[in-house]
Order: C-alpha cells, then structure tokens, then sequence
C-alpha cells in the first residue's frame, strides 16, 4: 500500500515550522516577511515530496537545505531589489529575552549587511550548528570555498560589529 502524501506532514510541518522561521530570520537580516514566504515556501516543497522525504534519514535536514536554497535563490532573483524598512518599530519580544533584544538587535543587523552566501554559511555553521561538509553540500560548493566564506563573513561582522558587542558583555 503506497503512503499518502499527508501521513505525518502535518505533524512535521508544525513541529518544524519555528525552527526553519528563526533560521529564515537570520538569513533574510530580520526581514519576518520575507521570512514567512521562505518557510512557507520551503514546507509547499517538502510537502510535495513527502513520500520520499519522510522516509529519509534526516527529514528536518532535508528542509533545512531547502530553506537554505531557496533563500539563495530568491537572493539571485532578486539581488537588484534591496529596499529595507527602517521606520518600522520591531516586535515586541518576550518578557524573558527582554534583556537581551538590543543585542540581538545588533547581532540581525551586522548579519543582514553580510553577502547572502556569507550569511548562509555563518547561519549554517553557527546557527545550524553544521560542519563544513554538510554547510558545503547544502550550498552546493566545495569544503574549501566554505571555510573560506567563513574567515570573511567571521571577520566582515568583527568589523561591522567593532565595539558595539563590548557594551553587552558582563565584567
């Protein structure tokens, strides 16, 4: 009896959703909305092959990569297009991470100034917590290219962050 597209999806999809948006944040620079349309782009495309998807090893890595491609594709589409609203005030965060808000403020900010590959790759090796070769096969590049991506992008944020992370650090 072949397995219906739905079985279990739902579950996934719910259980997943929030991961994939805070990782869609990162890449975007903060963009929610844009966010939004990568995760809801990347569970239609998971959906679509969840016959097979469900039945792989790693199915919340499977999504990941498609996160992580389709944001590099939209990226490529779009790459003339680079409007960003500053007057909008940000969300409200959460009473218990109240504290910590300008800091991820800024940590979004430096992360947003980044090229969108060097953003994938520190989101990938940092965020996802991914070695090399994995960062390297969702993105389609050799090793090498990664760690080098990964020298730049680390020192392009030590420069855009300079010593705005000093006044956020504890004596």
């Amino acid at each position: 009896m072949r397995q219906s597209r739905s079985d279990g999806y739902p579950e996934f999809a719910a259980a997943r959703a929030g991961h994939l948006y805070r990782s869609a944040c990162l890449l975007t620079g903060g963009d929610t909305h844009l966010a939004e349309d990568l995760v809801q782009e990347t569970l239609g495309r998971v959906y679509l092959r969840w016959g097979r998807v469900s039945r792989a090893d790693n199915p919340a890595g499977y999504a990941q990569t498609v996160l992580t491609r389709t944001f590099l594709a939209h990226q490529r589409r779009h790459s003339s297009r680079r409007e960003r609203a500053t007057d909008v005030l940000p969300e409200v965060p959460d009473p218990g991470t109240a504290g910590d808000a300008p800091l991820r403020l800024t940590l979004v900010d430096a992360l947003g100034r980044l090229s969108a590959k060097d953003r994938a790759v520190v989101v990938l090796r940092y965020w996802e917590d991914r070695s090399i070769e994995e960062t390297a096969a969702v993105m389609n590049t050799s090793s090498a290219a990664v760690r080098t991506r990964c020298v730049r992008a680390l020192a392009r944020l030590r420069t855009l962050l300079g010593g705005a992370l000093s006044e956020y650090a504890t004596p």
